[in-house]
């Protein structure tokens, strides 16, 4: 069994100790760096664009993974490319042609990501789920860290597992929002493959531990 995956939201790290914090989450058990790319049009908020992201890669010695939570995706995968991501995940909701961007997406090299909110249906992935890589479910509504998580996620979770064992893909499942050493175990038997933990790590008093326990827990 490949081991599950955990991936520090840098959403929640501490933006004026950034490169301490990227050091912290390399010298981790941390699998991946997860980077939140918000616009303040598709989610009320913004966040850190292209400079932050190039020094992030600068200094990251782990997968990158990006998530664009962002209008018109497809004007910026070049861009992203060439910033150092390695995964980048675009939201369902924001692709009007939803296999064309994710073969723009692995033609620049990088892995194909799939991002849908909490009321989006995972049914709606089936036809394309064999050309996607990676679904990241939403379990909180995005645009904030340190929400509370959405229970439906775990029914989520089952049924998209489902889908791709049918269809016999080897498209990975992420969690994004409100994961704690609370949901985590669950998360993974339901069939979760990467969690995302921004505020559980950032704002425990030893990340580099609470990475570590929440890396132990998962793979039990």
């Amino acid at each position: 069994m490949t081991s599950k995956k955990i991936a520090p939201s840098v959403l929640a790290a501490d933006f004026a100790n950034l490169q301490r914090d990227v050091e912290m989450i390399n010298t981790s058990k941390a699998d991946w760096f997860h980077i939140d790319i918000m616009d303040g049009v598709f989610v009320p908020n913004i966040s850190f664009g292209m400079p932050v992201l190039r020094d992030i890669a600068k200094h990251a010695t782990k997968t990158i993974d990006v998530h664009l939570m962002i209008v018109n995706p497809d004007r910026y995968i070049k861009t992203f490319a060439d910033l150092g991501s390695h995964i980048l995940t675009v939201h369902y909701e924001a692709c009007t042609h939803l296999h064309r961007t994710l073969q723009a997406i692995k033609s620049e090299g990088m892995k194909a990501g799939v991002a849908i909110n909490p009321h989006t249906n995972v049914d709606l992935l089936e036809d394309s789920i064999n050309d996607i890589d990676l679904v990241c479910i939403m379990s909180v509504n995005p645009g904030f860290g340190g929400q509370s998580f959405i229970e439906n996620t775990y029914d989520k979770v089952k049924k998209l597992k489902k889908i791709i064992t049918t269809r016999n893909a080897g498209t990975l499942i992420e969690i994004d929002g409100g994961v704690t050493d609370k949901n985590a175990k669950q998360l993974v038997e339901a069939g979760a493959d990467v969690l995302v933990a921004g505020s559980f790590v950032f704002k425990s008093e030893h990340p580099t531990d609470t990475i570590a326990s929440l890396k132990e827990l998962v793979n039990s």
